[in-house]
């Protein structure tokens, strides 16, 4: 896609990534169809058990080494999940990740990462994904990035390096934004950008939804562990709503304009939602997005049970509208809907990274990844802000959310009051970018 803002130099790179771009790898990974390739996974809940899976199901030899989770229930949850695929499958041989090879706590991640593997699957909470992308592409390997890609201006910054590091070592790099791998909408989207619909005017995304699980209290637990139980409420890890799920639909108008918005403005909050157990993110965001043409995206994500629910992307033009998410297209002199039968693109989006790998075919997800990520952050900057953010400032932010230490006894960026309340973002106050 080409961005309706300049494109990070080379200089920028180098002043804010943190890999080397002249960085070794120690690239392990097979070249020919018929090797095995050897995979290792770094986050253990739904998602990545499900990734896994996917991952083991592609065409060609393929086997599970080594995994990686903060915590022991998760990646043994995960272990006997995918052991049960697999045995279900009749090819129980593609698990193979005995004790010694099971990893963790915090710094899990880069003993599964140093293992003999190829491939990596890195599917923790997103805050962690740039600290561990960077250290897979320094190791050489292969690399399945669930989105987001970050959650802060530096993290897309330090993803952004490390992708450019993997390009000059040759890795492929995949990005969980799988309805780019999805016929239906590869279609739709194509047809559009075709002139389908005329003159592209207007976008609209949306993901409101009742909202998502939490994780309760129990005795003995610390602030850190607590936090990382409950990831999705905590914008050092999770980087709210907008961010974790939003991005797909973001991501899609972004698709069909070719470019990515170089100015946002809106406005959120915390209205039912709003409990002890739902930490310091809001329930609702609104934000208007332009892009450099001075097109409009209007995106729209929501938390909040009992509403209208919708998980959709619209395109409106001078000749016509889309239901890119229903793959439709209507105009005054013809309509056209999809054909084809259901595909599963969270399959599909593995098949072709490890046939990229086996074919040693040019492979890169990661810029359009973080920088679909850096859009729906820009959007988070605005409702917290309450103030117009731009998408070079967003770009080059010094706000870190990380926390100063990674460790069970380390303090959250965040912490409660008395009551057991966290701060909220509040506009015209917070300092968000």
């Amino acid at each position: 896609m080409t961005p309706s803002h300049p494109r990070t130099t080379r200089r920028t790179f180098l002043k804010h990534g943190s890999v080397a771009l002249t960085a070794p790898g120690v690239l392990s990974g097979p070249r020919t169809p018929d090797d095995t390739l050897r995979v290792g996974l770094v986050g253990c809940g739904g998602r990545g058990t499900g990734a896994a899976g996917q991952a083991l199901a592609t065409a060609g030899p393929v086997r599970l080494v080594a995994m990686a989770d903060a915590f022991e229930d998760r990646l043994e949850s995960s272990l006997a999940s995918l052991t049960e695929q697999m045995k279900e499958r009749k090819t129980p041989e593609r698990v193979d990740v005995p004790k010694e090879r099971r990893f963790l706590g915090f710094e899990g991640f880069a003993r599964a990462i140093d293992s003999d593997v190829d491939v990596v699957i890195l599917a923790t909470p997103p805050g962690f994904r740039p600290q561990h992308f960077e250290h897979a592409v320094e190791r050489g390997r292969h690399v399945f990035l669930e989105k987001p890609v970050a959650v802060d201006g530096p993290g897309v910054r330090q993803v952004l390096a490390a992708a450019q590091a993997a390009k000059q070592q040759d890795l492929k790099v995949g990005v969980g934004l799988q309805r780019h791998h999805d016929p239906r909408y590869v279609e739709t989207v194509a047809r559009i950008r075709d002139g389908a619909i005329g003159d592209l005017i207007l976008l609209r995304c949306y993901w409101n939804s009742a909202g998502v699980w939490d994780y309760p209290r129990q005795p003995g637990m610390t602030e850190m562990e607590y936090q990382m139980r409950n990831w999705y409420y905590f914008n050092w890890l999770c980087g709210d709503h907008i961010v974790e799920q939003h991005i797909h639909n973001l991501d899609v108008c972004n698709w069909i304009k070719d470019a990515y918005p170089a100015r946002a403005q809106g406005q959120g909050g915390r209205q039912v939602r709003a409990g002890r157990d739902h930490g310091e993110i809001y329930d609702h965001h609104m934000v208007e997005y332009t892009y450099a043409d001075g097109m409009t995206m209007l995106s729209q994500c929501r938390h909040i049970a009992g509403c209208w629910n919708s998980v959709s992307e619209w395109a409106h033009g001078s000749a016509g509208s889309a239901h890119v998410s229903g793959w439709e297209i209507e105009s005054p002199t013809a309509s056209w809907s999809v054909e084809q039968e259901g595909v599963d693109p969270f399959q599909l989006e593995h098949d072709s990274l490890f046939a990229a790998i086996r074919e040693n075919r040019p492979y890169d997800e990661a810029e359009n990844g973080a920088r679909s990520t850096l859009t729906a952050i820009m959007g988070r900057m605005a409702t917290y802000s309450g103030k117009p953010v731009l998408w070079d400032d967003a770009l080059s932010s010094d706000l870190r959310l990380a926390p100063s230490e990674y460790s069970w006894k380390g303090t959250p960026p965040t912490t409660p009051d008395a009551q057991g309340r966290y701060p909220i973002p509040t506009p015209g106050v917070t300092r968000a970018l």
